[in-house]
């Protein structure tokens, strides 16, 4: 087979945006260099990759709906799959073709519609007829990779869901571009997101949690496209906690170190946490609840450490044990490992209970360090 396409097709201009409307054979889709999909890698936070990680289960439900339907004659397949380049086509006006030489062109990133375009290729490999089946595609051209993944994360925001670990790494990397990258215009609440780092700022944070090797997080976060991970709770949790509560205005620590001491500062909060309850499984302190109590109580607790000579993990200790022995009511119990054993009481508590320990905690942060003795001896 040739690996030059010449194909009918329609120029399509929205903005500055250039697609051409086509369809391609199936044979055709699946030529050598024809396309790639970039995909996000978790073990690297630096990559460009920004797909969604394959659902293989999902692509074998799409061959094998294609096969039976190819048979029958009516296989249905009307969604385009959009492809993009940063090079340009060849156009002819006069019939209205487009030429893609593969040599020079490929391949194409697809920017959405890889389970459809590796679903056909596996539908391909069961029943060779299905080479000849045509999809309609549209094709983006001078579109360069940061565009590319704008345009990803807009249509997976605006007309179906994307998995919101997946957005917060496309919308780290968009604000690391802003003002240095060429970027489109993307929709008012995107930019409002990218614009404000959120995403960028609370990953980092997460991102050292989880791959310090002094850190009692280590590898216990399941990161976007991670298909196979032990993780405790989930990026997109975690990262959604640390924007809602550490990432604020009265947050000291956020204020006034830079970013290397913040992680550092927060790294020691925890470990001072697991030196206390401990971090042998089965514990419940790795998942929501302990994410949720912790870093709520963050920003009172650095509040208060602004106020001592240091934020080693001893010093961290020191005030941790001295909430612990002294919170009262619904927290009672919060300082101890048993409280965090899987199966008891953290595993049963809802928002509004972790919302009445946390108050409890903060109660006791602010209670002079001989309060106890002071009682014991009255007694």
């Amino acid at each position: 087979m040739s690996n030059k396409i010449i194909r009918p097709a329609s120029i399509v201009k929205q903005g500055n945006l250039i697609l051409y409307a086509t369809s391609l054979k199936v044979e055709q889709l699946i030529m050598p260099n024809f396309y790639n999909i970039e995909r996000l890698d978790p073990e690297n936070a630096n990559e460009k990759g920004y797909q969604r990680l394959l659902n293989k289960g999902r692509t074998k439900k799409l061959a094998d709906y294609i096969v039976a339907g190819h048979e029958t004659k009516d296989a249905f397949l009307p969604t385009s799959i959009f492809l993009a380049t940063d090079k340009n086509l060849v156009f002819n006006s006069v019939n209205n073709t487009i030429e893609i030489d593969i040599d020079e062109i490929g391949p194409f990133n697809i920017v959405d519609g890889q389970h459809r375009a590796e679903g056909l290729k596996m539908a391909a490999e069961k029943n060779s007829d299905v080479l000849q089946f045509e999809v309609p595609v549209n094709i983006a051209v001078n579109l360069m990779e940061i565009e590319q993944m704008c345009h990803f994360l807009i249509v997976n925001t605006t007309q179906k869901s994307v998995d919101e670990g997946v957005a917060q790494r496309i919308r780290a990397r968009l604000t690391q571009a802003m003002g240095v990258d060429e970027t489109p215009n993307l929709p008012k609440w995107i930019l409002n997101s990218v614009q404000k780092g959120e995403d960028e700022k609370a990953l980092q944070y997460v991102d050292f949690l989880n791959d310090n090797k002094d850190s009692p997080w280590l590898n216990k976060i399941k990161m976007a496209n991670e298909e196979n991970s032990k993780g405790s709770i989930n990026q997109k949790s975690f990262v959604k906690t640390i924007k809602r509560y550490v990432l604020v205005a009265n947050n000291p620590i956020f204020n006034t170190e830079d970013e290397g001491r913040q992680h550092k500062i927060f790294l020691n909060y925890w470990k001072a946490i697991t030196n206390i309850l401990g971090d042998d499984e089965p514990t419940v302190l790795f998942k929501y609840n302990g994410v949720e109590l912790f870093c709520k109580f963050a920003v009172p607790f650095f509040s208060k450490m602004i106020n001592m000579p240091d934020y080693k993990v001893s010093t961290m200790q020191e005030l941790l044990a001295h909430v612990f022995e002294n919170v009262e009511g619904d927290g009672a119990g919060v300082g101890h490992t048993d409280f965090w054993t899987k199966g008891g009481t953290a595993s049963g508590l809802n928002a509004g209970a972790l919302s009445k320990i946390n108050t409890e905690m903060v109660k006791a942060l602010h209670k002079p360090t001989n309060t106890k003795k002071e009682n014991e001896m009255e007694i």
